[in-house]
């Protein structure tokens, strides 16, 4: 016979049902906990975006000033937890040498720097759009596409991830134009120099797709159009690198003739006007060229099923001849492909073994070239990973190359 407590509740089954009563409370705290994170963050990110349009706005007749200055900043009250944010809007320069206003956002960790500053990560996002409402920084999370994130800033690093030209704010295209990208990534990290984050002169490089292509850009010409900054390192995760063969190998599917629409509408708005020959029926059949116009207002996010209907029955029906041999785009794409010159400081490569993009032979490719070049290239292939996963499982990896390298948070 079991002995009985004086409520008539046998004493081991009390003592499971406080185990689970004090489970469950626990359980419910660190749930409750979580909630106030997450409900802060989206509560705050909602209202930024509401807000967002006036902050982006401007009148063509802002005045020059050097690249990385500021026009106007706005605390991110979304920041995550441990770090302080603001969206940014700043000078910058494209291609063709003109002043130009660009957008994105600086993240810090909270508390006193070190004495010698943080170093300052420039980001390079994947293909997100063209158009100036494709931008990161404009969404409910814009911290959500900047891979690597709350790992940079538990290292101590200071993390700037401008939108690139003609996203968020009105200005002159950008997609896969290197010079332009690229001084938009260097004069991000100025910027964030100027805001109260801590930043060093230090600054390392990382970038996905193409952000990849970037970052590839802004380290080819950090030492001549920045030279203040002291370049430490470049690490990339399947980078978009040989244009014409890049678009030669996805041309087949729907995310090849989007990627190349966005592209063409880029190289045809900047180079078109300087470039009489840059005309898109030479390259693209009829339906191709009537195409181009309507996709490059679409972004990848939230407007996909759109980019679908119009890019599927371009199949086998979008390029009437090869970009990548006709005259001038040959030389378009050839001077926006990077590895012209060999970068001056350490190089990281991650590629996905799976990638259907960004295929696996084209950057095995680039990174046999810096070789040649004498860069000093680590690479690192990723079995069963794809184009979207490859960033997020290089940063384990990229963290402890940065600090032998010396581009570590100091």
């Amino acid at each position: 016979m079991v002995a009985q407590s004086p409520d008539g509740t046998q004493p081991r089954r009390r003592q499971r049902r406080w185990i689970v009563t004090v489970l469950a409370a626990l359980t419910a705290t660190l749930i409750a906990l979580f909630t106030v994170t997450v409900d802060r963050r989206v509560d705050a990110g909602i209202v930024e975006e509401w807000q967002a349009p006036g902050f982006y706005r401007t009148t063509g007749s802002e005045a020059s000033a050097p690249p990385g200055t500021i026009v106007r900043s706005e605390r991110l009250l979304s920041a995550p937890t441990g770090s302080e944010a603001w969206r940014v809007l700043f000078h910058s320069t494209d291609v063709l040498g003109h002043d130009i206003l660009t957008s994105g956002i600086v993240v810090a960790p909270v508390g006193t720097a070190p004495a010698e500053g943080r170093t300052i990560v420039s980001w390079g996002h994947p293909t997100t759009g063209a158009a100036q409402r494709c931008a990161p920084s404009v969404g409910v999370d814009p911290f959500i596409l900047i891979e690597g994130l709350r790992d940079f800033l538990e290292a101590g690093y200071v993390v700037v991830a401008a939108d690139y030209s003609g996203m968020g704010a009105a200005g002159p295209a950008s997609y896969l134009i290197g010079a332009t990208e690229g001084n938009n990534l260097l004069d991000a990290a100025r910027a964030a120099r100027s805001l109260p984050t801590g930043a060093s002169d230090r600054l390392v490089l990382w970038g996905h797709s193409q952000g990849g292509h970037a970052a590839l850009f802004a380290g080819q010409r950090a030492a001549t159009y920045a030279p203040e900054l002291a370049l430490e390192a470049v690490a990339v995760a399947a980078p978009a690198t040989d244009l014409g063969g890049l678009m030669n190998a996805d041309i087949g599917d729907v995310s090849g003739v989007t990627i190349s629409a966005y592209a063409f509408a880029a190289f045809s708005s900047v180079y078109g006007p300087s470039t009489p020959d840059a005309d898109l029926s030479d390259i693209l059949t009829p339906a191709g060229a009537a195409a181009v116009p309507a996709m490059a207002k679409l972004c990848l996010f939230g407007q996909n099923k759109q980019l679908h209907a119009i890019a599927t029955p371009l199949i086998g029906r979008f390029l009437s001849s090869d970009p990548a041999t006709t005259e001038p785009w040959k030389t378009m794409l050839a001077d926006n492909t990077p590895g012209a010159t060999a970068l001056p400081v350490p190089l990281f490569v991650a590629q996905g073994l799976d990638d259907t993009l960004v295929h696996p032979e084209l950057t095995s490719d680039f990174v046999r070239h810096e070789k040649d070049l004498g860069v000093d290239v680590v690479y690192d292939e990723i079995p069963g990973t794809g184009h979207g996963e490859v960033a997020l499982r290089a940063v384990p990896k990229v963290l402890p190359w940065l600090a032998s390298v010396g581009g570590g948070p100091e």
